[in-house]
């Protein structure tokens, strides 16, 4: 498990960034993809899954935005 993973499942209140969860799907092979056209949210996806997660850019982020990309990690280490 990486530090930044478990500092996020320990402390998902804490003052997370956009750039944060952008490094933790790098490190666990998740896509996030930046808003097209003016958008608010990146997308975080598992390559071959059709579910995706929205993930607002505005800080602070929200805990609930936290611990969604987590859990998908968590089930894309167990498979």
């Amino acid at each position: 498990m990486s530090k930044r993973l478990a500092q996020m499942r320990a402390i998902p209140s804490n003052d997370w960034h956009i750039r944060d969860v952008e490094a933790l799907c790098k490190e666990h092979g998740l896509t996030c993809s930046p808003p097209r056209g003016g958008g608010s949210h990146y997308k975080v996806a598992r390559p071959a899954v059709p579910d995706m997660l929205s993930i607002p850019f505005a800080r602070p982020i929200k805990s609930v935005y936290i611990r969604k990309p987590v859990q998908m990690v968590d089930a894309v280490s167990r498979a």
